[in-house]
């Protein structure tokens, strides 16, 4: 048998030769990333958001309870007057009485209109309608130096210069509206001042 023929083709003339898959000159095809897990800032976030809203439900809830207690408080003492000078109607006007503590500032005397115009109507009498102004004083002192100290103040936490502030500054920025809507917003406003704790996740964020 003779010598084997030596191959004299270089390696670059040789891969030149071969043939070229399809596959190899198409550009690689990236795979849609799919969103991972949700990062513990996102969910700080998510946490933070949440406190804020339990705490502003849980200040109107505290509002419209010590609302409702104080309201019940004024009813019962209107109707106690209200029986004494044997005015007409007097549930009804110590259930509205106990209704308009709902208005700041303005509600007693909205509650006072319907009693005098009882006695007005009724049995006209000077005498009882000096008694009756004079159980609307008693009635306010109780409520701004007694009921809403001990109530109002201390379920919501907002001091009685702001709850009689506040209704004046935003009845005259939003009439009749502003006199409605100060208190829950004052309730919300200092329930946010009150300090808190530190949630688990926010002591973990960085």
């Amino acid at each position: 048998m003779g010598d084997p023929i030596p191959d004299d083709s270089r390696p670059d003339e040789r891969a030149a030769l071969e043939p070229v898959e399809p596959a190899s000159i198409l550009p690689p095809v990236s795979s849609p990333q799919i969103a991972g897990p949700v990062g513990p800032r996102a969910t700080s976030r998510f946490a933070s958001g949440s406190l804020h809203l339990r705490t502003a439900g849980t200040a109107l809830v505290n509002w419209w309870r010590a609302v409702t207690i104080e309201g019940l408080c004024v009813a019962v003492l209107w109707l106690i007057g209200l029986l004494l000078l044997h005015v007409p109607l007097a549930p009804v006007w110590a259930l509205v009485a106990g209704l308009m503590t709902l208005v700041p500032n303005f509600g007693g005397i909205i509650a006072l209109l319907g009693p005098a115009f009882s006695i007005l109507v009724s049995q006209p009498s000077m005498y009882r309608l000096c008694i009756l102004l004079g159980l609307y004083a008693v009635i306010v002192v109780i409520d701004q130096l007694l009921l809403q100290p001990l109530i109002m103040k201390r379920v919501t936490r907002v001091p009685v210069w702001a709850s009689i502030l506040a209704p004046i500054v935003l009845g005259i920025v939003i009439p009749f509206w502003g006199i409605l809507l100060a208190p829950p917003l004052l309730a919300i406003v200092y329930a946010f001042r009150r300090p808190r704790p530190l949630s688990r996740i926010s002591r973990q964020d960085p």
